[in-house]
C-alpha cells in the first residue's frame, strides 16, 4: 500500500454519495455535528459514561428489543402524548394502555402533602418502564426531583442487573411533564446529563427531537464531556 493510499480520506457512501452529501449539507435542515471526545486506544477507558444517542429513534430501538428498561416520566392526569403510552400501545404483549397507566399513577399521587418524587414500575413484557412521577404538590419536575428519581433508578438497576441495558429520555421538551430549574426555566442538556450521572445512572440517553436542529454546535457523543470543553470555558485554547 502506498503512502498516499494509506492516508486517503475514508469513503462513507458508495459512488458519488460523498460528493453529493457534501454539496447537500448546506441545504439539510436537521443536522448535527459529532466530534470525538477522545481517540480510540488499545487500552479502553474504564470510566463509565452516559452514551448520547444522537439521531437515533427511541421507540424503534425499544420495539426492536435493544433495551430491557426505559426511564421516562409519567403523570396522574394525561399521558396521551407521553412515550410510555405510545410504547404500551405499540407493544402487542403489553397489558397497559394510557388509561390504566394514568390510573396507576393517580393511585400513587393522592397522598396529601407528599413532596417526594416516586419511580413507578410498569412491566411491558420485553421492556420494564421505570416512570418518574413528580410530587403531587408541584406542577412540574425539578432538577432536585430528577436527582432523587435517578438515585432510585440507579439503585433499582444495581439490585436487578436484568434491567440492563437501559435507556432514558432527556426529560426536555416535554409538556405535561415539563422539567424546570430553580429559575423556572428548562435546564440545559448538560445539567440533565450531570444530574443523571452524579446520581449513578450510566445508561443511554436519547436527546429530545428539538436538539436535532442544533447543526451549528459541535456535539460530544458521551458524558462526562471532554475536559477540553471546561478548558475553553475557562479561557484556554
Amino acid at each position: 500500500m502506498s503512502h498516499s493510499t494509506a492516508h486517503q480520506q475514508p469513503q462513507i457512501y458508495e459512488g458519488d454519495g460523498d460528493a453529493l452529501m457534501h454539496k447537500e449539507r448546506e441545504d439539510i435542515g436537521d443536522r448535527i455535528t459529532l466530534i470525538p471526545d477522545s481517540l480510540p486506544s488499545k487500552t479502553p477507558d474504564k470510566t463509565k459514561h452516559l452514551r448520547i444517542m444522537w439521531g437515533q429513534h427511541l421507540l424503534e430501538d425499544l420495539l426492536a428489543g435493544r433495551y430491557r428498561s426505559l426511564v421516562c416520566a409519567v403523570n396522574s392526569k394525561d399521558n396521551t402524548r407521553g412515550i410510555i403510552a405510545q410504547l404500551a400501545e405499540l407493544l402487542p404483549t403489553s397489558q397497559w394502555d394510557e388509561k390504566s397507566i394514568t390510573a396507576a399513577a393517580k393511585q400513587f399521587s393522592t397522598a396529601s402533602g407528599d413532596s417526594r418524587v416516586k419511580v413507578l414500575k410498569f412491566d411491558m413484557d420485553i421492556v420494564e418502564v421505570l416512570a418518574v412521577l413528580r410530587p403531587p404538590t408541584r406542577e412540574h419536575l425539578t432538577i432536585r426531583d430528577l436527582r432523587a428519581a435517578f438515585k432510585i433508578v440507579s439503585e433499582m438497576i444495581h439490585r436487578k442487573p436484568g434491567r440492563i441495558p437501559s435507556a432514558s429520555v432527556s426529560f426536555l421538551g416535554a409538556r405535561a411533564n415539563a422539567l424546570q430549574d430553580d429559575g423556572d426555566r428548562e435546564p440545559s442538556f448538560e445539567t440533565v446529563l450531570r444530574t443523571m450521572y452524579e446520581s449513578g445512572y450510566t445508561g443511554d440517553v436519547y436527546p429530545s427531537p428539538a436538539m436535532w436542529h442544533v447543526g451549528e454546535i459541535a456535539l460530544y457523543p458521551r458524558y462526562p464531556f471532554s475536559p477540553a470543553l471546561d478548558q475553553m470555558r475557562q479561557g484556554g485554547y
